[in-house]
């Protein structure tokens, strides 16, 4: 087998390097009892942290079968594989070198408990916390690095729906190890590890409290580079250019998905306080509950406008849309510009959708780049607007801070630069090397039966529907 060990060189790297980090760990706080004497409210802060972050790890849920729902039946056990294994891998990645690299000399804190074992880092890059070894084998550092990681599968899985139903199971494994260890920790260093984004002299410095630039936007930008370098599904692009639209199997599992992703986001957001003492998490809460609501509510109307249909996929990307955009100001922002946000989330979305399927050809199969960086960037242009200052001291347009504004936009431009520079880097190497794509036969069979052996409903290709009288092929 050609390029064999890059199949398992990132098994390999992890393992061999933890294994060298036994001989010199030692540990800072692993029992907690300096975090509990420093501060009375440490235990509820740890709670509050970690059960958020459980409840972003459900959202692996929601993205699962909101994706399996909008695609065709013969390549759902290969999404749902992906979806599981894109948040194992990337975890793993994140704890060995990930982390180090996004928190590394950041002073992460959480409530008032400070992070151990991450104090080496510059502006730039991290470089402490490796493997939880060391000082970081402390009770802060451990809670602090699950509520991150969570953060960092998501944003690998947003690509597995912009990539389906052609990329090969080994190309988007080998994409989920670099993203977690790479891509979205360096970038996430310069915006919430003290880095050089977070510290412009212009405003606050660039601003984005839950992840609309450093989960959403990284995510869209490097999926974007994957789809198109894989290329479209067949049949995808009439010899016109114009796109066949491709329909989804199941629209339960569609708007289920949704529900799991709209519920999971009230650890996204709120949780990101890392502090249950913060009351501001009922703003938060509420902020994000008023842009997904809106966002729904503005997509719908807009299909219904255009096609004189009430269509409910419109309405679910129109609520993870306006989710999305909120999620970098929901703490910044009051309530009525929480619904200003999310209402003018759905027409970037559609709009940028629309670009990418119409104007490059790219075939983004779930319209993820449109939800998430296209509403992600809105979203960090946002806070540049709306901020009140009536949090953490970050001020907009509205309350006569331009500054703020130009740290926002410089942001902006730079995570663009990033996801699509990298992703093209990743990919392209991935491309020459293992390969990204699976044959035409394969793909035309579907992947379930070619990656994996197995259907998601047997029972409607077998022996048994043939005899009922079936025709006895798969969708």
């Amino acid at each position: 087998m050609r390029h064999w060990w890059l199949y398992v060189a990132p098994s390999l790297i992890a393992v061999v390097a933890a294994l060298g980090t036994l001989a010199v760990a030692k540990a800072d706080d692993p029992i907690g009892a300096a975090a509990s004497a420093a501060d009375p409210n440490a235990g509820l802060n740890f709670t509050w942290t970690l059960m958020t972050g459980f409840l972003v790890f459900f959202m692996q849920a929601g993205f699962a079968m909101l994706g399996a729902g909008l695609l065709r039946v013969k390549n759902t056990v290969n999404y749902l594989t992906k979806s599981f294994m894109d948040f194992c891998m990337t975890g793993i990645s994140f704890w060995a070198f990930g982390f180090a690299f996004m928190f590394g000399g950041s002073g992460a804190v959480i409530g008032s408990a400070a992070a151990g074992g991450l104090d080496t880092g510059n502006t730039f890059i991290g470089g402490s916390g490796f493997f939880l070894s060391g000082d970081a084998y402390d009770v802060t550092t451990i809670a602090y690095w699950f509520f991150q990681m969570v953060f960092a599968a998501t944003a690998a899985t947003i690509v597995a729906g912009m990539v389906a139903e052609r990329m090969k199971i080994t190309a988007y494994l080998a994409y989920c190890f670099i993203i977690g260890a790479l891509i979205y920790p360096i970038y996430g260093h310069w915006i919430w590890g003290g880095g050089w984004l977070a510290t412009l002299d212009l405003g606050s410095g660039a601003r984005d409290f839950a992840g609309s630039g450093v989960v959403h936007v990284i995510g869209g930008t490097v999926g974007l580079m994957g789809a198109w370098l894989v290329g479209p599904r067949i049949g995808k692009f009439r010899p016109d250019g114009k796109p066949n639209v491709f329909k989804g199997h199941n629209a339960a599992f569609m708007v289920l998905g949704t529900f799991i992703l709209f519920f999971g986001w009230f650890g996204f957001n709120p949780g990101s306080t890392l502090s249950g003492a913060d009351l501001r998490i009922s703003v938060i809460a509420v902020n994000t509950f008023l842009a997904g609501a809106t966002g729904a509510i503005v997509a719908l109307y807009l299909n219904l406008a255009r096609t004189g249909k009430a269509d409910i996929g419109a309405a679910c990307n129109g609520s993870l849309a306006g989710l999305v955009a909120i999620t970098a100001g929901c703490a910044f922002v009051e309530p009525w510009a929480a619904v200003l946000i999310g209402a003018i989330a759905p027409f970037v979305q559609q709009g940028a959708a629309w670009f990418v399927e119409n104007k490059l050809k790219i075939d983004d199969v779930v319209g993820a780049f449109g939800v998430h960086a296209g509403a992600g960037l809105w979203g960090l242009l946002a806070v540049g607007i709306f901020a009140d200052g009536s949090y953490l001291g970050v001020s907009g347009l509205i309350e006569g801070d331009a500054g703020q504004l130009g740290a926002q936009l410089v942001n902006m431009a730079v995570v663009t630069a990033w996801g699509l520079g990298t992703g093209f880097v990743l990919f392209s190497i991935l491309k020459r090397t293992i390969g990204l794509r699976a044959s035409r036969e394969e793909e035309l069979q579907g992947l379930d039966v070619s990656e994996h052996g197995i259907e998601a409903y047997p029972e409607t290709s077998g022996p048994i529907a043939a005899s009922a009288g079936g025709s006895g092929k798969g969708s």
